[in-house]
C-alpha cells in the first residue's frame, strides 16, 4: 500500500483508496454499508483483532470517536462509548415492568453486556445465556474487559447452542426471555428466531404466567423502521395479547433503534414507579434509563406510529425481511 493511500476496513477485509489532498497523516477507516447508496465511516486508531467463526465474521476495532467497537458480519454491534444506551434499553424496561424477575434466559448476548445489566438486579437468581457462536463468546470474554465480572458470576449459566434447540429441550420456565440477537440478515445465523412460529411454538411456552419477552428489533428511524422493526412488532401482536414498542437513539448506529416487549399480561407503569424500582432493585447507577425516559420512549413519531398501526407483514421463514447486508453462510 503506497504512501498516498489510506486503508478502509470493509466486511471482506481491507481496500486502499487515494488519500485526500492536503491530509498530513494516513487514516484507517471502517466503512459500514447501510444501503446500496449509503455508507457510514468510522476513523480508526487500529484493528485490534479480526477473524471468522463458523457463523460470522468478527472484528474488534479501536475507533477514534467511539473507542473499542465490536463488528460482526460488517455491522457495528456496540462500542464502549455508547453500548450502555442499547443494553440498558434492552434489559431494564422489561425487568422493571416484571413484578419479581428471578430467572432470565438470554438468546444470543455473546458479548456479555446483556448479562451484565441483568445481574445488576438484586431479584435475579439465575441467568441462562445461550449463544450459538463459541468463537464470538470466547472473543468477547478475552477482549471486552468491562464484562469480565458478568462472565465469572455464579448466577450466570453460559450455554453454547442454538437458542431454539436449547429452549425446546429445557423444561424450566422463565420470568423474562431476552432476544439479544444479531440483526436478521440474509444467510445470517439467527433470522429464524424472529419468526411467528418460533415465538408461538417455542418461546412463549417457556415463559411463566407473568413472563415477558423482549427483543431488539432493528433500526426504528423515520426512514428505516420498515426494514424489520414494524414487522417484528406486528408478528409479536399475532402471538401475545400485549405488545409495547419503544425506541432510543444510539449514536454509533447513527440511527434510532427499536425494541419490543410482549406479554399476555398488560404493561402498567408510570415514571415514579419505574424510578422507585430502579432505586429498590438495581445495584449501581444506570447511565441512561430512568422512569421519565421509559415513558417517553414508548411514544412514536407520527410516521412510525402509523406504520406500526398499519403493518400487515408477519415474519416467517418463507417470508422474511432482512437488514441490508449478508451474513456468513453456515459451514457444514
Amino acid at each position: 500500500m503506497g504512501e498516498d493511500a489510506e486503508e478502509v476496513y470493509v466486511a471482506n477485509g481491507y481496500e486502499s483508496r487515494p488519500a485526500k489532498k492536503g491530509t498530513v497523516d494516513e487514516c484507517n477507516w471502517f466503512e459500514e454499508e447501510i444501503d446500496d447508496n449509503l455508507k457510514f465511516s468510522y476513523a480508526l486508531n487500529s484493528v485490534l483483532h479480526k477473524g471468522a467463526s463458523k457463523y460470522q465474521d468478527i472484528a474488534l476495532l479501536d475507533t477514534k470517536h467511539f473507542g473499542k467497537a465490536l463488528v460482526i458480519d460488517g455491522k457495528m454491534q456496540s462500542t464502549e462509548m455508547d453500548e450502555f444506551v442499547y443494553h440498558e434499553c434492552l434489559i431494564h424496561p422489561t425487568l422493571l415492568c416484571h413484578p419479581n424477575p428471578k430467572i432470565v434466559f438470554i438468546m444470543g448476548g455473546g458479548e456479555g453486556s446483556a448479562a451484565r445489566e441483568v445481574l445488576k438486579h438484586n431479584t435475579i437468581q439465575r441467568v441462562v445465556m445461550c449463544d450459538i457462536d463459541k468463537e464470538v463468546v470466547d472473543f468477547c470474554r478475552r477482549y471486552l474487559t468491562a464484562n469480565q465480572e458478568a462472565f465469572t458470576s455464579d448466577k450466570l449459566c453460559l450455554i453454547i447452542n442454538d437458542a431454539k434447540v436449547e429452549l425446546e429441550k429445557r423444561e424450566e420456565k422463565y420470568d423474562v426471555i431476552v432476544g439479544d440477537l444479531a440483526d436478521p440478515v440474509e444467510e445470517g445465523p439467527c433470522y429464524q428466531l424472529y419468526t411467528k412460529s418460533f415465538y408461538e411454538q417455542v418461546l412463549k411456552p417457556k415463559l411463566h404466567h407473568h413472563g415477558i419477552f423482549v427483543t431488539q428489533a432493528g433500526p426504528a428511524g423515520v426512514l428505516t423502521h420498515k426494514e424489520v422493526f414494524s414487522s417484528i412488532h406486528n408478528t409479536l401482536k399475532h402471538v401475545f395479547k400485549y405488545v409495547l414498542a419503544y425506541t432510543a437513539h444510539v449514536p454509533s448506529f447513527a440511527d434510532t433503534w427499536g425494541w419490543v416487549m410482549a406479554s399476555d399480561q398488560p404493561f402498567t407503569f408510570n415514571a415514579q414507579q419505574i424510578d422507585e424500582r430502579i432505586h429498590e432493585r438495581i445495584t449501581g447507577e444506570l447511565l441512561y434509563l430512568n422512569g421519565e425516559f421509559l415513558v417517553s420512549a414508548t411514544t412514536m413519531n407520527k410516521t412510525v406510529y402509523e406504520s406500526l398501526l398499519n403493518e400487515t407483514h408477519v415474519y416467517t421463514e418463507e417470508n422474511a425481511r432482512f437488514i441490508h447486508g449478508h451474513g456468513r453462510a453456515c459451514c457444514s
